[in-house]
């Protein structure tokens, strides 16, 4: 139960993005088409779920027993910008079409903050969560993913309003950024209806 109750929450309430405001230029970047959206959310799913198995493993392991979590931060930032040096390479060899069409956004995950605080939050679910007695590494990887569904589902729905945008006619001041802006403000406040559901 504790699981499908994280599912939701990081889903729908308290959604990474909407919520949380981390992976905002992701977000923004990446949310012109909804093909190259999906790329970028497979991209991030694969990274953030593999990246916190990582960095619990090493902080319940090493950092901890050691008594070196101030190394937290640095080694997390390590474990990442190598794992996404490997999906680059992964990505450019199966898909050369998503490869480019991802750009400039494929290196840029190394520095999203969505993936180094999904990783950070894991590590202290009990308190974030009132129904988790005790953090587990199954727990964090569940957390990742569902994490992962809620950038995902915020990219894919934020590009589709965004297709759609550039079909109506909108008045020249409103064009480009200050109307991406509002149409994001308009979904966060879309899933503000959630609140409260967990």
């Amino acid at each position: 139960m504790a699981y499908l109750l994280i599912i939701i929450s990081a889903v729908f309430v308290n959604n990474i993005v909407l919520s949380q405001f981390l992976g905002i230029c992701p977000f923004l970047g990446v949310s012109k088409k909804v093909n190259t959206a999906i790329g970028m959310s497979g991209a991030v799913m694969f990274v953030l779920v593999l990246a916190t198995m990582v960095t619990y493993i090493l902080n319940k392991y090493v950092l901890v027993p050691l008594n070196i979590e101030f190394l937290q931060t640095i080694s997390f930032i390590l474990i990442i910008a190598s794992l996404v040096q490997m999906v680059e390479i992964v990505l450019k060899k199966v898909s050369h079409s998503l490869y480019e069409a991802l750009g400039v956004f494929l290196p840029l995950i190394t520095t999203n903050c969505c993936v180094l605080g999904v990783s950070m939050l894991a590590l202290d679910l009990p308190s974030k969560y009132s129904f988790v007695e005790e953090g587990s590494l199954a727990l964090a990887i569940v957390f990742a993913f569902a994490n992962a569904l809620a950038f995902g589902l915020a990219l894919v729905l934020f590009a589709g309003i965004r297709e759609q945008i550039q079909l109506t006619d909108i008045p020249k001041r409103l064009q480009g950024t200050p109307i991406s802006l509002i149409a994001a403000g308009l979904l966060a406040l879309a899933f503000m209806g959630f609140s409260g559901l967990v």
